[in-house]
């Protein structure tokens, strides 16, 4: 197989759910192994940036949500219903924290009038009965087709089912961080993976953002600081790690002009020697066998 059929991209690399002029899109992400598209996390902009690469919706049949913090499922039923009107007729089934089922059938319930009118009037197969639902908890997720997903809980308080994801197959190793506070038990679950895909703060620049969007309290910084890690730190975990590649995400702060891929590859230099990739929306790393 071509190491061209088995590679990731970022969709979207902003952390947290705002969007403002010039900014990147909150997260997602596209992993292909074996020729199966796997979607994770579905943060608003996750359909169109599938079908900017070239990802037909209608033949989507697993997405994993890593928590319910709404830059990483707002996009979910969204995503769904416009793969129906693209075609799907086939199972689809999204793996995530409890709660998803909750939000998939407020969903179907607001666009109740839409789905009914399209089941009845064009024909399409009933929305509700291709979803199937599974709630995860660290451990084994499931093994399909010479794949074995894996998940671990991270620290997102004050969340407690938030999680990092493991996928392998026998030459292929990736690894999401989630979203997480610096987490040694990360080293061992992504020991030696092909790619670390970990979350990442700019400690320099976090000031500088709190002032800009921070409410006036010091509750946004502390929340960042308990429940996210610093790019320096995500660095440091992927040597102990001893992963391949490393490629930062959800990238906080991602739309201050005042700092760029410099300032990041500056974060990283001292704790990480290997290849690193700094988040771009669109990003496609191939992954070799």
């Amino acid at each position: 197989m071509h190491s061209s059929e088995n590679y990731v991209v970022l969709l979207g690399t902003k952390g947290g759910p705002a969007i403002r002029p010039g900014s990147s899109m909150p997260t997602s992400n596209l992993l292909v192994l074996n020729n199966k598209p796997i979607v994770v996390d579905c943060g608003l902009g996750v359909t169109r940036g599938l079908v900017n690469q070239g990802i037909e919706l209608k033949n989507i049949s697993l997405i994993f949500i890593t928590h319910l913090h709404s830059d990483h499922y707002l996009e979910l039923g969204p995503l769904l219903h416009t793969a129906w009107t693209a075609g799907l007729k086939t199972p689809v089934d999204v793996y995530g924290p409890p709660g998803l089922q909750r939000y998939w059938d407020g969903f179907l319930n607001s666009m109740k009038d839409d789905i009914e009118l399209r089941q009845d009037d064009e024909g399409r197969p009933i929305l509700s009965s291709l979803i199937h639902f599974h709630e995860i908890d660290a451990g084994t997720v499931m093994t399909q087709d010479g794949m074995s997903i894996n998940a671990m809980r991270t620290i997102h308080p004050p969340l407690v089912d938030c999680f990092a994801l493991s996928f392998k197959t026998d030459n292929t190793h990736i690894v999401f961080s989630g979203d997480t506070a610096r987490l040694e038990a990360l080293e061992d679950f992504a020991q030696g993976a092909d790619l670390l895909i970990h979350e990442a703060m700019l400690e320099a620049a976090l000031p500088a953002l709190m002032k800009r969007i921070g409410n006036g309290s010091e509750k946004l910084m502390q929340h960042m600081l308990r429940s996210h890690t610093f790019a320096h730190d995500a660095a440091q975990t992927a040597t102990n790690a001893g992963v391949k590649r490393l490629a930062l995400a959800h990238l906080v702060p991602a739309d201050d002009p005042e700092y760029n891929e410099k300032h990041w590859l500056a974060a990283v230099k001292d704790h990480w020697t290997g290849e690193v990739f700094i988040g771009k929306d669109g990003l496609r790393i191939n992954l070799t066998n």
